[in-house]
């Protein structure tokens, strides 16, 4: 094999690839990354068996060829060389690298050994704006919470229809979904759910990209897929396998109706919560107490070690008086997550679930179980 390519370019795409390698003493083949130079394509390949990955860019290949050599490694030496044509060249198990004055010999590892990255089926696919795809995931991905128990709300739940997609994760405390309203070319409905760790790597990946982000679907396994700008060929794909099992009925955990509900400056209330998480103790707890009345939110919280923050706010307030306590970090999360200046906040008891959502948008909201006091 005998490729020469940008440093820029090479850099580019190690850095991409080399995220998901991982230190393995059972499969020490898994720190490494495939390096493949076929037709007028450089290629690199990282797999940790839950994702794979694989870039592609244009190159100039004199010979044909492939060797797996350590991520890590590779990654860093190609940090330190200068801008400008690298030639990489194997020589048996061994890749030259020249780049102006410099010189290096890496060993590596028959590709044979290299994991085979799984097929999934090209028959069905959508196309997505690749940066609007990336805003709507990482609304809703850290919400999961690792869970042998329950491997369901370990991952993301999609639901693919023909005019939305619903995104939703859970770690049974709190909820959120974001929906994306798209016209859908699909023959049927789909739906799975994603590991964590691959939505987070997904929002990496392609959450800089400009252009279409192509989605494949297969009983065990998606393939997210982004294009070269030169030439219609793929750049990156991405390649996961799906959590088994059904996720929870979540549409039953969404209130219907609520008992209270406040409209509030998102900022204030978020400033707000931030100043009693000062003073919460042990279970985050920050008591809100909320009157028709006075239209006002009074906010509470204590610690016998450190003091207490009494605070108020003012809002839009309609139905009964409540009192309700909930983890101040959850209630941080959710109005971090929404973009608009003010926030609803729908309240069904002292314990029942409550809801917050924007003002004005209907694609997303984030339901959070309050702290029981009794």
């Amino acid at each position: 094999m005998k490729i020469t390519i940008l440093k820029e370019k090479l850099k580019e795409g190690i850095n991409i690839v080399e995220r998901i390698t991982q230190k393995s003493l059972t499969l020490p083949i898994l720190n490494n990354v495939l390096l493949k130079g076929e037709k007028t394509f450089i290629s690199l390949t990282t797999t940790n068996l839950e994702i794979g990955l694989r870039w592609w860019s244009l190159a100039k290949i004199e010979k044909e060829g492939e060797i797996a050599i350590p991520a890590h490694l590779f990654a860093t030496l190609i940090g330190f060389l200068p801008n400008g044509p690298i030639e990489l060249e194997t020589d048996g198990l061994f890749l030259n690298i020249r780049a102006k004055e410099y010189k290096s010999r890496i060993k590596g590892f028959n590709p044979e050994d290299f994991p085979l990255l799984p097929q999934v089926s090209r028959e069905e696919k959508i196309n997505l704006n690749s940066q609007v795809f990336c805003q709507a995931l990482s609304q809703v991905f850290d919400i999961a919470s690792s869970s042998l128990a329950r491997p369901e709300i370990s991952g993301i739940f999609f639901h693919f229809q023909k005019e939305q997609i619903r995104i939703v994760a859970t770690d049974s405390f709190r909820l959120g979904e974001k929906k994306i309203f798209s016209q859908l070319s699909l023959a049927k409905e789909y739906s799975f759910i994603l590991p964590q760790l691959t939505a987070r790597e997904i929002i990496n990946v392609f959450s800089e990209k400009e252009g279409e982000l192509r989605i494949y679907f297969s009983p065990n396994q998606v393939l997210f897929e982004s294009m070269l700008s030169e030439t219609n060929h793929p750049q990156i794909h991405l390649i996961s396998r799906l959590i088994e099992g059904d996720f929870p009925d979540y549409q039953a955990i969404i209130p219907k109706k609520y008992e209270t509900q406040v409209i509030l400056s998102k900022n204030e209330f978020l400033n707000q919560i931030k100043s009693a998480s000062l003073f919460s103790g042990k279970v985050n707890e920050v008591k809100l107490n909320i009157s028709t009345q006075k239209e006002k939110v009074e906010i509470f919280s204590q610690n016998p070690d450190l003091g207490e923050y009494k605070g108020a706010l003012p809002g839009k307030i309609k139905g009964k008086v409540l009192s309700i306590s909930f983890n101040h970090r959850f209630l941080i999360d959710g109005l971090l997550k929404i973009k608009s200046p003010e926030v609803i906040f729908e309240l069904t008891s002292e314990e029942g679930p409550a809801v917050l959502k924007p003002v004005g948008q209907e694609d997303y909201l984030y339901v959070v179980m309050p702290i029981k006091t009794s």
